[in-house]
């Protein structure tokens, strides 16, 4: 695959659950009828964002892999329109749930899950209540229209996601997300650090970058003075970080663009960032400390 026409979406949710999947498919709609190829939809697109709050009750919203019928209602959606649709999705395995995704490519059919990785704890971002730290390990997906390489949310903030996802042989990185505002300090706008560092992957691995946010204030149903705004912002990027096209901050919508990946691939090559790597040298990823624990403790250093 040369040339891949992408889109990304966004949209608010409410606890009008059959609305969301109905809203999500319109935009999937929309976005083939643009001709796009790839569509993304945000995070957890089916149901409001209840990590807003800790609340027992929204694990019923969970769905084991096989049994989904999310997943089963936009795997058959992707193989009417010949599209590639990465799903995002509350899953249940046995006595534990994650955060994952799934991938279904242009025939409908399912490529697989990933699990996310990091698993944020902050004042509306209660996700350590609901999900377990995903142990799929990054995944790559060969579609119909390219190797998609794809993170959840959180996971767009590490370096190490993308490099992990580019030297596996990512052709577009993608991040289905909902971040807005910070209930613990209001006075935070995270909105451009946040494109900032995605755009900063594309540029540190030559590759283009695809996020989907979501929009509306949504508010936690035990705490009503608990309340968050995602502030929208879903963009398209290239292999140098500079933005294609960029939502605004309130409204649905579908943003469909078109990539040259042969062209990207040979500018990849040129660069020599891969060839020059040195993995060996990179030891200190491996803790948690940047230091050897072995090392320190036999020579009594810190």
């Amino acid at each position: 695959m040369t040339l891949l026409t992408i889109a990304t979406t966004q949209m608010p949710c409410t606890w009008d659950l059959p609305g969301n999947l109905d809203q999500a498919e319109r935009l999937v709609r929309e976005a083939a009828e643009k001709g796009a190829q790839v569509i993304l939809l945000q995070e957890l697109f089916a149901t409001p964002y209840f990590c807003i709050e800790q609340s027992h009750k929204h694990m019923a919203l969970a769905e084991e892999y096989r049994d989904s019928r999310v997943l089963a209602r936009f795997a058959a959606l992707a193989r009417e329109l010949g599209v590639v649709l990465p799903l995002s999705w509350f899953e249940r395995a046995g006595n534990a749930c994650f955060n994952s995704l799934a991938v279904a490519d242009a025939d409908g059919r399912l490529r697989g899950v990933y699990r996310k990785t990091h698993i944020p704890n902050a004042i509306g971002y209660q996700e350590k209540e609901y999900f377990s730290p995903g142990d799929s390990g990054f995944k790559v997906w060969d579609t119909a229209f390219g190797r998609l390489g794809i993170g959840i949310c959180w996971d767009q903030w590490f370096p190490e996601t993308a490099r992990c996802l580019a030297l596996m042989g990512a052709e577009v990185l993608l991040y289905p997300t909902a971040i807005g505002s910070e209930p613990g300090c209001a006075a935070l706008d995270s909105r451009d650090h946040w494109q900032m560092t995605m755009r900063g992957h594309a540029a540190a691995n030559l590759l283009p970058v695809v996020a989907a946010n979501r929009v509306g204030k949504e508010v936690a149903t035990t705490d009503p003075s608990l309340q968050m705004t995602f502030y929208g912002s879903s963009f398209i990027c290239d292999h140098k970080g500079k933005l294609l096209v960029e939502a605004d901050r309130d409204s649905a919508g579908v943003l469909v663009r078109r990539l040259d990946l042969g062209a990207m691939r040979e500018e990849r090559l040129s660069w020599g960032i891969y060839r020059d790597r040195r993995p060996e040298m990179y030891g200190a990823l491996l803790t948690q400390d940047g230091r050897n624990l072995h090392a320190r403790w036999n020579t009594g250093g810190v």
